[in-house]
């Protein structure tokens, strides 16, 4: 919206500071985290008040949350995506279509965790929406997304799936490419999903992974940028940037009131929601395998989730403990501060190498 002033810039020049990208992103990351930070309160109030005893503590979960966690509010992902939609829809250029469709995306995923979440609090149940019924919304609003996205790519990337440390390697998946999308964007959805079990450990590492992909994005989507890394140039995904950046803001907003000893959970309503937002970013930017480096943290947590299965569907054993990942290490002992900063830890890392995938052709 703010970038329209621009157009008046030949009669005020001071204006023209909003066609600058940088301009822009940042005040998204500003204005984000004003509207998170500022509305928390009220929502958290809000939720308090129609939820009574907070989100249901699974039973066959670590021990010490049906103590520590019990009577704190879900769904506090309604201030990140409120956070998110406010300072895109006024920082971003709204003709971009990549805006539309990565807000699509966040949002449609938002409201799916917000119905599994409001099933939850109102049955007192940790069941939620029907597994089966979620995964079908989920793709679906996934494959819609992967088709407007193939077709407001430019023809000589859309349909492509990008290889990181191969500089001219672009593999054309034609009409594989939806599905791959859609595993992209439920697969980071889900993570995200699983990766939400302990206060602050998964809005970080979202963070981290939309800072890194607010430089990729700004990056490919500027052609002298991306033709010195040796990038493939992606017309219009710079404009993610913002986007990006909304997140970043939104999700420091919301780490004020997640932080140990949380006072709201961000429920399926944000992590679903993330995790969407995060796919749809990659898959625009054609980094999606970029995300599995970015996003290791959560790729752990997921893998650690199928081995455990596994391991006891054939075998009768377990692997882990528990998991999640994290409820493995509090299992052995480790204080849930020291889960939390350690993941960061490792997130960071790994975010750090993902970026480092620009350079390395």
């Amino acid at each position: 919206m703010l970038y329209l002033l621009a157009e008046f810039s030949s009669d005020f020049t001071a204006l023209n500071v909003f066609r600058y990208l940088t301009t822009r992103a940042a005040g998204a990351v500003v204005t984000a985290l004003v509207v998170a930070f500022f509305f928390g309160p009220a929502i958290i109030r809000w939720l308090k008040s129609k939820q009574g005893y907070g989100q249901p503590i699974r039973t066959d979960g670590p021990k010490s949350h049906i103590i520590t966690k019990q009577g704190t509010p879900t769904m506090g992902g309604v201030m990140i995506l409120l956070g998110i939609s406010v300072a895109t829809l006024l920082w971003a250029d709204l003709s971009n279509r990549y805006i539309w469709i990565t807000l699509f995306v966040t949002l449609s995923y938002g409201f799916i965790g917000f119905v599994d979440d409001y099933l939850k609090v109102t049955k007192r149940s940790v069941g939620g929406l029907k597994g089966r019924l979620k995964l079908v919304a989920e793709i679906t609003v996934a494959a819609i997304a992967a088709y407007f996205i193939s077709r407001v790519s430019t023809p000589a990337l859309a349909n492509h799936l990008a290889v990181p440390f191969f500089k001219e390697v672009l593999l054309n998946l034609g009409l594989f490419f939806i599905p791959v999308a859609v595993f992209v964007m439920v697969g980071a959805a889900n993570s995200v999903n699983l990766t939400d079990g302990l206060d602050g450990l998964a809005i970080v590492p979202v963070m981290i992974a939309a800072g890194v992909f607010t430089i990729i994005a700004y990056l490919i989507g500027n052609t002298v940028f991306a033709n010195y890394l040796q990038v493939h140039n992606v017309p219009g995904a710079g404009e993610l940037a913002v986007f990006c950046g909304a997140i970043v803001g939104a999700g420091l907003g919301f780490l004020w009131y997640n932080a140990p000893p949380a006072m709201v959970f961000m429920g399926d309503t944000g992590s679903l929601a993330m995790g969407g937002a995060l796919g749809s970013v990659a898959v625009v930017t054609k980094h999606e395998i970029v995300l599995g480096i970015v996003g290791g943290l959560f790729v752990l947590e997921t893998v650690s989730v199928i081995v455990q299965v596994v391991s006891f569907k054939l075998t009768g054993k377990r692997v882990f403990r528990m998991a999640p990942l994290h409820h493995h290490y509090e299992e052995k002992g480790w204080a849930e501060s020291t889960i939390v900063i350690r993941f960061w830890i490792i997130a960071f890392i790994l975010a750090v190498a993902g970026l480092a995938t620009l350079k390395l052709r």
